[in-house]
């Protein structure tokens, strides 16, 4: 296996890690910057506001997305078994 194909390998991981992190990223983030809105509109500087809304957000879009999550994932495994199969 040459040093351009494990670059290969290490860039399509990068990029599955990036699409399976995405949605839960993304769904804590606006839930955090809802939350922020709110908090700066009513004054209120609660902490500990923010942190049971965004696990709850997390958790359901994780829910929502695993079927996806699961198939992106089980595709680069494929992926990886066939390259490790025919040896490079």
């Amino acid at each position: 296996m040459s040093g351009a194909e494990v670059l290969d390998i290490a860039t399509d991981s990068i990029w599955v890690l990036i699409i399976v992190s995405l949605p839960m990223m993304l769904a804590g983030l606006l839930v955090g910057v809802v939350i922020a809105l709110f908090q700066a509109l009513t004054q209120i500087q609660e902490q500990t506001l923010v942190f049971v809304p965004k696990i709850l957000a997390i958790f359901v879009t994780l829910l929502i997305t695993l079927p996806f999550l699961g198939s992106t994932m089980g595709a680069y495994m494929n992926r990886i078994v066939d390259l490790i199969i025919i040896g490079g």
